[in-house]
């Protein structure tokens, strides 16, 4: 197994998941899924070794949607994975051909939709899927990945009314074809999105959806993952499980950085130990180009938050400060000596929201950053 720091890694090289897969696949048994995750932790790679490898009775689709821009748009796609999955069965999707050529006279082929469908989107999406349900016995499973990053665009583009219709229609085609479980996944938190489309959305589209997250690797998995690149690149070492642990530990068991990390100490000569492990972390989270771009987490909070981003950063700058965390009234107590002196029922909210968005975590009543490393660059950055 080699290095590959960002790229596409082959389903038989996603390791320490197996159970999770299993678990998911027993959640699509009876209902469909939000599968969220603080980015870098593998959300895309496990659902694609589901897609390569679906569990018996299952048919499942993958698809990244980032790019989607509108709900027709969004319709085309899906009537392209549904078409090229019964072209291999003989098939066409006849339902949604026969209903383009009835509603507007026009005969879909392998190019773009014309746009005088677009009013048509939910009839067409409709039919495309009827097609598949119908014409093959497995239960289908959409993997959809980057679905956030879709309604924002559309919202940007096509208006807020019109993501919002989308998401009320998936939620009604989940119900009248029970058939059909949907998995959302996205590098932005599903939450955010739904709170920038009419306030909190009331009428809830995604609440029929379990909500699951995907957690780092355990340790002996990382450390196991951590090794095998090792071995894959020749790297020599002193001490290799010593080295694979340290790599594991330094990362918090997230692949995408023990991928980065073991490239680089491929670059090293000579034999490499734990101390070379964290020198290379030391310098990922110093360097002044960021190349693990750990500003993301700065960064995001003015988006997340808005006017409320004073707080959060007050908030997280404590938690910094203290590698053992703090009480609720002791974060209280600390914050009425910032600017922003927040009461506790806000400064209880803000924590609640930064849970949700993986910064900090309450176990036992003390409050902390949830990844080690991140409280690292955090303190590093900010000087604290």
């Amino acid at each position: 197994m080699r290095a590959n720091p960002g790229g596409e890694i082959p389903p038989e090289e996603v390791v320490g998941r197996d159970d999770l897969i299993r678990r998911i696949w027993r959640i699509l048994e009876r209902q469909s899924l939000v599968l969220q995750a603080e980015r870098r932790m593998g959300k895309s790679c496990v659902i694609k070794k589901m897609t390569a490898r679906p569990r018996p009775g299952f048919l499942a689709l993958y698809r990244d949607l980032e790019g989607v821009k509108a709900p027709l748009e969004f319709v085309e796609t899906v009537f392209r994975d549904v078409e090229r999955h019964l072209s291999r069965l003989g098939k066409i999707a006849g339902k949604a051909r026969n209903l383009a050529h009835k509603l507007r006279g026009v005969q879909l082929g392998k190019v773009k939709f014309p746009r005088e469908l677009a009013p048509n989107w939910k009839l067409l999406l409709e039919a495309t899927l009827r097609d598949l349900v119908t014409q093959q016995e497995d239960r289908l499973v959409l993997f959809w990945d980057e679905i956030p990053y879709m309604l924002q665009n559309i919202q940007a583009r096509e208006g807020e009314s019109q993501a919002v219709d989308l998401l009320d229609n998936l939620r009604a085609l989940r119900q009248t074809l029970p058939e059909i479980r949907m998995v959302f996944t996205g590098s932005i938190g599903l939450h955010h999105v739904l709170s920038s489309l009419r306030g909190d959305l009331s009428h809830a589209p995604t609440n029929d959806m379990y909500v699951l997250e995907v957690p780092p690797l355990e340790e002996a998995d990382a450390a196991g993952l951590a090794l095998a690149l090792l071995e894959g690149e020749g790297i020599r070492c002193s001490d290799p499980r010593g080295t694979a642990l340290a790599v594991a530990r330094g990362v918090d068991g997230v692949p995408f950085y023990i991928h980065h990390l073991v490239d680089r100490l491929a670059a090293l000569s000579g034999p490499v130990g734990p101390a070379d492990v964290e020198a290379l972390i030391e310098e990922n989270l110093t360097h002044p180009t960021d190349p693990w771009h750990m500003g993301h987490y700065r960064e995001r909070l003015r988006v997340y938050y808005g006017d409320r981003e004073p707080l959060a950063l007050e908030i997280l700058d404590t938690l910094a400060a203290r590698p053992g965390g703090v009480s609720f009234d002791e974060l209280t107590a600390l914050l009425q000596a910032t600017p922003a002196h927040p009461g506790p029922e806000e400064v209880r909210t803000m924590l609640a929201d930064l849970a949700r968005d993986h910064y900090v975590t309450g176990k036992r009543g003390i409050y902390t950053f949830l990844f080690p490393m991140i409280r690292r660059w955090w303190r590093l950055a900010r000087d604290l």
